[in-house]
Protein backbone atom coordinates (compact mmCIF):
# COMPACT_ATOMS: atom_id res chain seq x y z
CA UNK A 1 0.00 0.00 0.00
CA UNK A 2 1.35 3.41 -0.97
CA UNK A 3 0.76 6.11 1.57
CA UNK A 4 0.56 9.61 0.05
CA UNK A 5 3.04 12.13 1.36
CA UNK A 6 1.51 14.40 3.97
CA UNK A 7 1.96 18.12 3.47
CA UNK A 8 4.34 19.79 5.86
CA UNK A 9 2.75 21.58 8.78
CA UNK A 10 5.80 23.79 9.23
CA UNK A 11 8.19 25.29 6.71
CA UNK A 12 11.35 23.32 6.01
CA UNK A 13 13.59 26.37 6.18
CA UNK A 14 13.09 29.69 7.90
CA UNK A 15 15.70 32.36 7.26
CA UNK A 16 15.81 35.96 8.44
CA UNK A 17 17.85 38.85 7.12
CA UNK A 18 17.84 42.62 6.80
CA UNK A 19 18.00 44.54 3.55
CA UNK A 20 19.79 47.76 4.41
CA UNK A 21 19.34 49.37 1.00
CA UNK A 22 17.85 49.06 -2.47
CA UNK A 23 21.16 47.48 -3.48
CA UNK A 24 20.58 44.69 -0.93
CA UNK A 25 17.07 44.12 -2.30
CA UNK A 26 18.40 44.02 -5.85
CA UNK A 27 21.21 41.62 -4.89
CA UNK A 28 18.70 39.31 -3.17
CA UNK A 29 16.48 39.42 -6.27
CA UNK A 30 19.44 38.49 -8.47
CA UNK A 31 20.26 35.48 -6.29
CA UNK A 32 16.59 34.45 -6.31
CA UNK A 33 16.41 34.75 -10.11
CA UNK A 34 19.54 32.59 -10.54
CA UNK A 35 18.08 30.01 -8.14
CA UNK A 36 14.78 29.99 -10.07
CA UNK A 37 16.61 29.33 -13.33
CA UNK A 38 18.60 26.51 -11.70
CA UNK A 39 15.44 24.58 -10.69
CA UNK A 40 14.76 21.24 -12.43
CA UNK A 41 11.84 23.02 -14.14
CA UNK A 42 13.38 26.51 -14.51
CA UNK A 43 11.29 29.27 -13.02
CA UNK A 44 8.39 27.03 -12.04
CA UNK A 45 7.50 28.29 -8.56
CA UNK A 46 4.86 30.08 -6.53
CA UNK A 47 6.33 32.84 -4.37
CA UNK A 48 4.13 34.76 -1.96
CA UNK A 49 5.15 38.29 -0.99
CA UNK A 50 3.79 39.42 2.38
CA UNK A 51 4.06 42.83 4.02
CA UNK A 52 2.26 46.07 4.77
CA UNK A 53 1.73 48.83 2.23
CA UNK A 54 5.09 50.28 1.29
CA UNK A 55 7.09 47.37 2.68
CA UNK A 56 8.79 46.71 -0.67
CA UNK A 57 6.86 43.81 -2.21
CA UNK A 58 6.45 45.42 -5.63
CA UNK A 59 10.05 46.65 -5.62
CA UNK A 60 11.28 43.12 -4.93
CA UNK A 61 9.03 41.69 -7.66
CA UNK A 62 10.35 44.25 -10.17
CA UNK A 63 13.95 43.40 -9.30
CA UNK A 64 13.27 39.65 -9.67
CA UNK A 65 11.54 40.16 -13.04
CA UNK A 66 14.39 42.37 -14.28
CA UNK A 67 16.96 39.80 -13.12
CA UNK A 68 15.06 37.14 -15.07
CA UNK A 69 15.36 39.22 -18.24
CA UNK A 70 12.17 41.29 -18.40
CA UNK A 71 13.06 44.54 -20.14
CA UNK A 72 11.29 47.84 -20.26
CA UNK A 73 8.84 49.22 -17.76
CA UNK A 74 7.48 46.75 -15.21
CA UNK A 75 4.05 47.92 -14.10
CA UNK A 76 2.51 47.25 -10.72
CA UNK A 77 -0.51 44.93 -11.00
CA UNK A 78 -2.34 46.74 -8.18
CA UNK A 79 -5.15 47.87 -10.49
CA UNK A 80 -4.96 45.16 -13.16
CA UNK A 81 -4.49 42.24 -10.70
CA UNK A 82 -2.14 40.50 -13.18
CA UNK A 83 0.82 41.45 -15.35
CA UNK A 84 2.40 38.69 -17.46
CA UNK A 85 5.75 38.44 -19.19
CA UNK A 86 7.58 35.92 -21.34
CA UNK A 87 11.36 35.56 -21.34
CA UNK A 88 13.45 33.20 -23.47
CA UNK A 89 15.05 30.29 -21.63
CA UNK A 90 17.11 28.23 -24.05
CA UNK A 91 14.77 27.06 -26.81
CA UNK A 92 11.58 27.83 -24.89
CA UNK A 93 9.79 30.68 -23.15
CA UNK A 94 9.38 31.12 -19.41
CA UNK A 95 6.02 32.49 -18.29
CA UNK A 96 6.24 35.03 -15.49
CA UNK A 97 3.14 36.28 -13.68
CA UNK A 98 3.09 39.13 -11.18
CA UNK A 99 -0.18 39.29 -9.27
CA UNK A 100 -1.51 41.68 -6.66
CA UNK A 101 -4.68 40.81 -4.73
CA UNK A 102 -4.74 43.99 -2.63
CA UNK A 103 -8.05 45.11 -4.13
CA UNK A 104 -9.79 41.78 -3.47
CA UNK A 105 -12.48 42.16 -0.82
CA UNK A 106 -13.37 38.48 -0.76
CA UNK A 107 -11.21 35.42 -1.53
CA UNK A 108 -13.89 34.31 -4.00
CA UNK A 109 -12.77 37.15 -6.29
CA UNK A 110 -9.73 34.99 -7.12
CA UNK A 111 -12.06 32.34 -8.50
CA UNK A 112 -14.16 34.93 -10.33
CA UNK A 113 -11.03 36.40 -11.93
CA UNK A 114 -10.42 33.03 -13.62
CA UNK A 115 -6.97 32.51 -12.17
CA UNK A 116 -7.22 28.77 -11.51
CA UNK A 117 -5.78 27.87 -14.95
CA UNK A 118 -2.91 30.32 -14.54
CA UNK A 119 -1.88 28.74 -11.24
CA UNK A 120 -2.14 25.23 -12.72
CA UNK A 121 0.22 26.13 -15.59
CA UNK A 122 4.01 26.08 -15.36
CA UNK A 123 5.90 29.30 -14.76
CA UNK A 124 6.72 31.76 -12.02
CA UNK A 125 3.94 33.33 -9.99
CA UNK A 126 4.92 36.27 -7.76
CA UNK A 127 1.89 37.06 -5.59
CA UNK A 128 1.43 40.18 -3.50
CA UNK A 129 -1.29 40.13 -0.81
CA UNK A 130 -1.91 36.35 -1.11
CA UNK A 131 -3.94 36.40 2.12
CA UNK A 132 -6.70 38.16 0.14
CA UNK A 133 -7.22 34.86 -1.75
CA UNK A 134 -6.93 32.72 1.39
CA UNK A 135 -7.77 29.08 0.94
CA UNK A 136 -7.90 29.23 -2.86
CA UNK A 137 -4.25 29.52 -3.86
CA UNK A 138 -2.16 26.40 -4.28
CA UNK A 139 0.53 25.94 -1.61
CA UNK A 140 3.42 28.39 -1.96
CA UNK A 141 6.96 27.17 -2.52
CA UNK A 142 8.45 30.22 -0.84
CA UNK A 143 6.90 32.88 1.36
CA UNK A 144 8.77 36.15 1.76
CA UNK A 145 7.71 38.41 4.62
CA UNK A 146 8.98 41.99 4.38
CA UNK A 147 8.63 44.30 7.35
CA UNK A 148 9.37 47.99 7.21
CA UNK A 149 11.52 49.58 9.84
CA UNK A 150 10.44 52.92 11.34
CA UNK A 151 12.40 54.85 8.67
CA UNK A 152 10.85 52.85 5.81
CA UNK A 153 9.00 55.83 4.41
CA UNK A 154 12.29 56.40 2.63
CA UNK A 155 12.95 54.08 -0.33
CA UNK A 156 16.38 53.13 0.94
CA UNK A 157 15.39 52.40 4.56
CA UNK A 158 16.17 48.95 5.99
CA UNK A 159 13.64 46.12 5.69
CA UNK A 160 13.47 43.02 7.90
CA UNK A 161 12.92 39.93 5.80
CA UNK A 162 11.87 36.40 6.73
CA UNK A 163 11.77 33.48 4.30
CA UNK A 164 9.66 30.38 4.75
CA UNK A 165 10.42 27.49 2.42
CA UNK A 166 7.74 24.89 1.75
CA UNK A 167 8.67 21.70 -0.07
CA UNK A 168 11.77 20.91 -2.13
CA UNK A 169 11.42 23.85 -4.54
CA UNK A 170 11.11 26.35 -1.70
CA UNK A 171 14.01 24.73 0.15
CA UNK A 172 16.23 25.00 -2.94
CA UNK A 173 15.31 28.66 -3.39
CA UNK A 174 15.79 29.58 0.27
CA UNK A 175 19.13 27.79 0.45
CA UNK A 176 20.35 29.62 -2.66
CA UNK A 177 19.47 33.11 -1.41
CA UNK A 178 20.51 32.70 2.23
Amino acid sequence: MIVPERPALHPAIVESTVWHSQADTQAFAGRLARALLALPHPGDALIELHGDLGAGKTTLARHVLQALGVGGRIKSPTYTVLETYQVPIGQSQLSLSHLDFYRFNDPQEWEEAGLRDLFAAPGLKLVEWPERAAGLLPPADLRIFIRSTPRAIQDDAPRQVRLEAWGPTGAALAAAVA
